[in-house]
């Protein structure tokens, strides 16, 4: 097949497409454009119209993953450029969590966000392989060596995923979030740093979901607290948050079926949890312990992955579009659950 020629929904294959001329007929580059339109600044700063239009390294990890996924190296360039400008931390290869416009210095706390490194450590590897560039594949492994150090830890022989370098470290507990377990990326980490424990992390990290089932519908939570004295405690939403299945935990079946894991216990309950509350007009989340729902209806990004997880043979341009969505955050999830939606076909 000629580079270029295999295109699902507008995205194109990462692994053999070096460049691409997307069909008319197919939506998929519309939708980025959108987005781009939408959300992203010329100076590729991706702006959460949902909070204070301010700049998160999440935002700009799927805004660099989203670039490489449609082939647009300017706008991977200039993501990538204002990222490293802003938000880069001067004593390591990770990035600062937040960047606020209204704020005399912009960036006030240099801690990271382990799903923002993540993320664009992730995009700048698949970039290095799309455009042959082998200083994004110098700057992947140079955060990844980093979040290994500064964000695994091993306890009681289970391998855990902090949220940030700095405070979620208690006496007696740590707390983690799910969400931040990027399980599609985990295996090009592990190629890209074979002495690293990625795949480890991954095995540890789908059994510590099989376990950290809440509720009714057995959901994950948006945060989740561990013991780390040695006592043998289970898993329980984490203190100091709502114990929901919510904005941050919708994230977690996105990423499993992204990763092939569609069966895993994680997605077949959230499944199950949009189905049955579908003639509510599906909340926009579950309380864990009261098992109330949101009196509120999901928005268009929770949508969009609902009807990935829910519909095996979905494609891309079946999922909501991104001028359904009310905020950056929603429009980003469309676009995730689309790219994810592709790249599952890939797989099958």
């Amino acid at each position: 097949m000629a580079l270029g020629a295999a295109l699902v929904g507008g995205f194109p294959s990462p692994a053999r497409n070096l460049e691409f001329s997307p069909s008319p007929c197919l939506s998929g580059v519309e939708e980025w454009e959108e987005f781009k339109r939408l959300y992203l600044l010329p100076e590729g700063r991706v702006v959460d119209t949902g909070n204070q239009n301010n700049s998160h390294s999440e935002g700009q990890g799927w805004g660099l993953l989203l670039a490489e996924a449609f082939g647009d190296a300017a706008s991977f360039n200039r993501i990538l450029a204002w990222t490293r400008g802003e938000l880069a931390r001067p004593y390591d290869a990770l990035h600062a969590w937040a960047w606020r416009p209204d704020r005399p210095v912009h960036v006030e706390d240099r801690n990271n966000a382990t799903d923002g490194d993540i993320f664009i450590a992730w995009a700048a590897a698949r970039a290095a392989r799309r455009w042959g560039r082998p200083e994004l594949r110098e700057l992947s492994l140079r955060i990844l060596q980093d979040l290994q150090q500064a964000c695994l830890r091993v306890v009681g022989g289970q391998r855990l995923l902090l949220p940030a370098a700095f405070g979620f470290e208690h006496p007696g507990y740590l707390v983690v979030n799910p969400s931040y377990y990027v399980f599609p990326a985990f295996a090009e980490f592990a190629n890209l740093m074979p002495g690293g424990d990625w795949l480890g992390l991954q095995r540890d990290g789908l059994d510590l979901l099989r376990q950290a089932r809440f509720g009714r519908w057995g959901l994950p939570p948006d945060w989740l607290q561990l013991a780390s004295n040695g006592v043998a405690e289970a898993p329980r939403p984490a203190q100091g948050w709502p114990p929901r299945f919510s904005y941050d935990a919708v994230r977690v079946p996105l990423y499993l079926a992204w990763a092939g894991l569609p069966h895993e216990p994680a997605v077949q309950a959230a499944a199950e949890f949009w189905a049955s509350t579908q003639r509510q007009d599906m909340p926009a989340w579950a309380e864990l312990v009261s098992n109330a729902t949101a009196p509120y209806p999901a928005a268009s990004g929770t949508r969009a992955i609902a009807q990935l997880v829910r519909d095996p043979a979905a494609l891309p341009t079946d999922l909501p579009k991104v001028r359904d969505a009310q905020n950056y955050y929603d429009a980003a999830l469309i676009l995730l659950a689309r790219l994810a939606t592709f790249e599952r076909s890939l797989q099958a």
